[in-house]
């Protein structure tokens, strides 16, 4: 078997990635090798590969529902946005340089279609399977001509096309209707049919519309997925919530001690890897908050600075709204504050920045006794260590290289008294480490609240993906997807007017 399959999307965040996730999870529980692969990715959510690559978080976690490790084939261009216009390109795990959009979609995304093409057939060959996530909407006209990850992809490599829609957000049979109707005869060939995503309620009702959906368009739907909570898992560029609300709409369960642990994340401009703080709310009896006024922290038993592909705009931002100072109070008053990547590089002395941007010199936070200056090489790495008496793993992915002057160490960064800095990403995933971790916070907050000794987040995250899975094999038409993967679109597939523009 040597098969493919594209999901794409009327819109960004049909649920894309969580649909590719769920394919990939049904076919490995069936026996098959498969891999995914995304052939552009615009997120700020990124992850290292063992090899030192950096790619989409949401590629990482669809290659765990494969079980295998992720590489750099599966994600190998990924655009990480600097402002409105511009993006650093990372090319197979490395960044390349800037660039603005025009510039990107002006030549230089056409002449990566080769680079994603081989590989995909890399890929391929190692495979049964490869599922493939597409990106936006394959009916974005505009960008057609140099498109490389919806139909782009699909016409070069023959993959099925299979359309995600959101009907929970309205309007999903014209949706469907109208992205196939904005698709050349060519593209439209490639078109096999739907997947509802997100349905509440009795599909019964939902059938009569398929039915005329498909003698409209001559295509099926492969399956009605139900609308599931808390299944948005590292996605690729936004919060599932408002940044005023509980991360993942999860409801949070009771604690083990007498009191819950509020924790307060930052939502600073052009956050990156949010979902370090997925790892906390997991955790029963911690409610996590995305936090963007002063009066915000004041109840907060931990604030978090997460990471951001803009230190210095972020700091900027933190001195605007009055977080920073509500900051220095909380150091001053020994209550706890962590810093990640970009977030310790805030809470440092002084910052040197003429890469990301060129600022020069600038003044941080100055609660940990630590300098930065900004490399034009970035840091890739996974390294593992031992902080608070527990093994840790993370990985780290910054410009900035931090000078430690004083206090204690903590993961290569610092902590002094409670306010604590690392770059490594992913630590609260270290479950020994995360649970000894809340303890020093509740006690500095004088909360009564006990980390539950059982809570694996490794666990839970493949209760997640088998939950995906799940969704696939009792709601789809596996048979018939099967038969999309293995032999590509049916033949003779009806074209639908007006088609693409000239």
């Amino acid at each position: 078997m040597n098969g493919g399959l594209l999901v794409a999307g009327t819109t960004s965040d049909a649920g894309k990635s969580v649909v590719t996730a769920g394919i990939c999870r049904w076919l490995v529980r069936q026996g098959v090798k498969v891999a995914p692969f995304k052939a552009q990715n615009m997120s700020l959510n990124s992850f290292v590969t063992r090899e030192g690559a950096e790619i989409g978080r949401a590629q990482a976690m669809q290659a765990q529902a494969c079980r295998i490790e992720p590489t750099a084939l599966m994600n190998p261009v990924l655009l990480k946005p600097g402002g409105e216009q511009s993006s650093q390109v990372v090319l197979l795990g490395r960044p390349v340089g800037e660039m603005s959009a025009r510039g990107y979609h002006g030549g230089r995304q056409q002449r990566l279609l080769g680079t994603v093409l081989d590989c995909l057939t890399e890929l391929r060959g190692r495979y049964d399977a490869v599922i493939c996530e597409g990106a936006g909407s394959p009916a974005e006209i505009n960008l057609r001509r140099t498109d490389i990850v919806n139909m782009g992809i699909a016409r070069g490599a023959r993959l099925p096309v299979l359309v995600v829609g959101d009907i929970d957000r309205g309007g999903v049979f014209a949706s469907f209707f109208g992205t196939l109707a904005l698709l050349s005869p060519e593209d439209q060939d490639l078109v096999a049919g739907f997947l509802v995503n997100k349905f509440r309620g009795d599909v019964s009702l939902l059938e009569p519309g398929l039915d005329m959906l498909r003698g409209l368009t001559g295509r099926r739907t492969y399956g009605v997925l139900p609308y599931r909570h808390g299944l948005g898992i590292d996605e690729e560029d936004g919060l599932r919530v408002s940044l005023r609300g509980a991360v993942r709409e999860s409801t949070v369960a009771p604690p083990l001690g007498e009191d819950v642990l509020r924790v307060a994340v930052c939502a600073i401009p052009l956050m990156s890897n949010f979902t370090d703080v997925d790892a906390l709310a997991a955790e029963p009896g911690v409610v996590v908050r995305f936090v963007d006024r002063p009066e915000e922290l004041a109840d907060a038993d931990l604030v978090v600075v997460p990471g951001t592909r803009g230190t210095v705009r972020a700091l900027r931002w933190l001195r605007e709204r009055g977080l920073a100072d509500a900051l220095a109070r909380r150091a001053a008053e020994h209550r706890p504050v962590l810093g990640i990547c970009g977030g310790f590089q805030i809470l440092g002395e002084h910052i040197e920045d003429e890469v990301e941007s060129r600022s020069g010199a600038v003044p941080g936070l100055g609660l940990l006794p630590v300098r930065v200056r900004f490399a034009r090489e970035k840091t890739l790495s996974r390294p593992s260590g031992r902080a608070l008496g527990e093994p840790v793993e993370g990985y780290e992915i910054h410009h900035g290289v931090a000078r430690v002057t004083g206090g204690e160490a903590f993961l290569d960064g610092c902590r002094v008294g409670q306010t604590w800095g690392t770059h490594w990403h992913g630590s609260l995933e270290s479950d020994g480490f995360r649970r000894a971790f809340l303890r020093e916070v509740a006690a500095a907050a004088g909360r009564r609240f006990t980390p539950a000794p059982d809570t694996s987040f490794a666990a839970l995250r493949e209760e997640q993906l088998d939950r995906l899975g799940d969704l696939i094999e009792q709601h789809a038409d596996t048979d018939a997807l099967w038969r999309l993967i293995e032999s590509g679109a049916p033949r003779g597939l009806p074209f639908i007017p007006p088609g693409a523009p000239a």
